[in-house]
């Protein structure tokens, strides 16, 4: 009897990611947040973008951290009222937006919810978002699986505990990913065929600013999953090169 190769795709909680997060999220069995990687202020575990009118601006949280600390260490500042801030922002830059009163209300229920940590914010508003979508991969957090290696093999040590077949890549770590190496402990390493697609954007002088976080997206164009697919397979010609 055939089965069916099961597809695991590993990423770190980010604040309200661009699109190909989730399109990541949309084409694996399980999906795996990093969530005890080190924290960086290099990464996107705080910060993300939206369009303004005046182009775009950086929505960043405040955090309380220590070198070293891992992502679900870190706490949010939010005796600093961020939320509100952020909240405000939003609510002055996408408010004609097609779909902002339709969605905006329930997005801030989810913001204003309190949380132990970054990393369970951005994964408690990815929750609903990916809900929203109709995407539902299963769920694990790394510090729940106890690895303890490091780099390339720890991908490889979650892809096997995760019960995969496939590993599912973003294209950035190609630079120091070997097939290699995945090959010998039987898994199939392929990379995201995503693209950056456009939609309608409010604010058209500026022009379309892509890889906008996902709001951007949400706000315009609702919860529509299967316009992402379609531009996505498009752009590709319609070849899915990790099927």
């Amino acid at each position: 009897m055939y089965k069916m190769k099961k597809v695991v795709a590993i990423h770190q909680p980010d604040y309200i990611p661009w699109l190909g997060f989730y399109y990541k999220m949309a084409h694996c069995d399980t999906f795996v947040y990093l969530d005890d990687a080190q924290y960086s202020n290099e990464a996107d575990h705080n910060v993300n973008v939206i369009k303004t009118p005046q182009g775009a601006y950086r929505l960043k949280i405040p955090v309380e951290q220590h070198l070293g600390d891992p992502i679900c260490h870190v706490r949010t500042k939010d005796e600093l009222k961020w939320k509100d801030k952020h909240l405000k922002t939003i609510r002055m830059n996408y408010c004609r937006a097609p779909f902002f009163d339709k969605y905006f209300s329930e997005y801030e229920n989810i913001i204003r919810k309190e949380y132990h940590s970054i990393a369970e914010l951005n994964m408690g508003i990815n929750q609903y978002i990916c809900s929203q979508f109709g995407i539902f991969p299963n769920i694990i957090k790394s510090s729940a699986m106890q690895i303890t290696s490091a780099k390339e093999q720890r991908v490889i040590d979650i892809c096997i505990q995760a019960g995969a077949d496939i590993y599912l890549s973003g294209t950035g770590a190609r630079v120091y990913q070997q097939e290699e190496h995945f090959t010998k402990q039987g898994l199939t390493l392929k990379y995201l065929d995503y693209k950056a697609i456009q939609y309608h954007q409010i604010w058209p002088k500026v022009g379309f600013m892509p890889n906008m976080s996902v709001i951007d997206y949400i706000f315009n164009c609702g919860f529509n999953w299967e316009y992402v697919e379609r531009q996505v397979k498009e752009l590709n010609h319609g070849d899915r090169e990790f099927y």
